[in-house]
């Protein structure tokens, strides 16, 4: 339906622990990558952001991605080629020069090298960002704010430590803190119905930190950014890395995607976050996407105990036994559009392309907007 956009988020895996590792997995032929691929066939979004594809300077990734794999069927799929893509720089990786983790040295190998980067990440670019999209994408006017610092916004949640009730970083090192742990970008995509700014971002998660939250309070402002980036007002603090300054024009139509992690009740995260997002007078009140597949899943793990807050339909991922599924992963477009249909592709466990789902431990999610 040519009225139809198809837009989507999908978490793809599709990273590796070496600079230049994905580029050889994809040279070699990658089982995940062609799962990852086979997903996309089968769902066919018009625009689509992939989280977690390792970043390259000269798209040599996003290059072997589009022809080996999208390209060729996959699974019984057919073909898929996308004109247009958006991919820059992330903080994953990028050596800070500062002691983040206070472990009380600076880089190091493999997880305190990770640690002590903008974001964490064992190269630059690792968990970057990837958009595809059938429209002509307006690079010129692409906003990237891979550079906010995050002492520039107002109300920050500053990391305390509960031990002494200080607060957890130095100031030295808080007023250099980035927010973003990969980047967030507005992307401004020419589709057959105006322009639609897509607004892509991948928050760290929750976790993997310590009593100061540190993770979990960079999450709930990496989500808060874009509920400020569309609230009115000046925001002269919210200034992109070419220097202008200032949130979304009021009568912008957008898609806000990512991978969040967050989910709005059940895990680690600040779930207020997440919350104030879905409830942004300027985003579209929406059924939530659902899935079988995910259902079966979800239930799965409450017989075994793990009850949950959350709809069991809701959910996007798998993340194992000791974590569960949840909802972590969203498509939330603007008022203004029309909601057409919706998803999370994640087949019950006993139909035909339920295998094709295990290249990562998300699920693609996608909405159909008409204008």
């Amino acid at each position: 339906d040519r009225t139809t956009l198809r837009v989507a988020t999908y978490n793809t895996s599709l990273y590796d622990d070496a600079a230049g590792g994905l580029i050889q997995r994809l040279q070699a032929g990658d089982a995940g990558a062609r799962n990852i691929a086979a997903v996309l066939q089968q769902v066919r979004p018009d625009l689509v952001l992939l989280n977690e594809f390792d970043y390259d300077a000269d798209g040599r990734a996003a290059d072997l991605f589009q022809r080996d794999y999208l390209e060729r069927a996959q699974a019984g799929g057919a073909p898929l080629h996308y004109p247009y893509r958006y991919l820059a720089p992330v903080n994953t990786g990028v050596p800070s020069g500062l002691d983040l983790d206070r472990n009380g040295t600076v880089g190091g190998e493999g997880r305190d090298r990770g640690n002590d980067a903008w974001g964490y990440g064992l190269h630059p670019g690792q968990y970057g960002m990837l958009v595809l999209s059938r429209w002509p994408i307006d690079t010129a006017t692409v906003r990237s704010f891979q550079l906010l610092r995050w002492a520039a916004m107002p109300d920050a949640r500053r990391p305390v430590d509960p031990a002494t009730g200080r607060f957890w970083h130095e100031d030295a090192i808080w007023a250099q803190l980035r927010l973003s742990s990969k980047s967030h970008w507005d992307v401004p995509v020419t589709t057959p119905h105006g322009t639609l700014h897509f607004l892509v971002s991948h928050p760290t998660p929750p976790v993997f930190d310590g009593p100061e939250d540190r993770n979990g309070a960079r999450n709930a402002d990496e989500i808060r950014l874009w509920s400020e980036y569309l609230s009115p007002g000046a925001r002269p603090w919210l200034c992109d890395d070419a220097g202008r300054c200032g949130g979304l024009a009021a009568n912008a139509r957008f898609v806000i995607a990512g991978d969040l992690n967050n989910d709005p009740v059940d895990g680690d995260g600040r779930h207020e976050a997440i919350v104030e997002l879905l409830q942004h007078p300027r985003v579209m009140r929406m059924p939530t996407p659902t899935s079988v597949g995910g259902e079966q899943v979800a239930r799965a793990y409450a017989a075994k105990g793990m009850e949950r807050r959350g709809a069991p339909a809701h959910v996007t991922g798998d993340f194992g036994p000791r974590t569960g599924a949840m909802r972590l992963d969203y498509v939330l477009p603007s008022t203004g559009f029309a909601l057409a249909g919706s998803g999370v592709f994640w087949p019950a466990a006993d139909t035909a392309h339920a295998a094709i789902t295990e290249g990562s431990d998300h699920r693609l999610v996608w909405v159909d907007l008409q204008p």
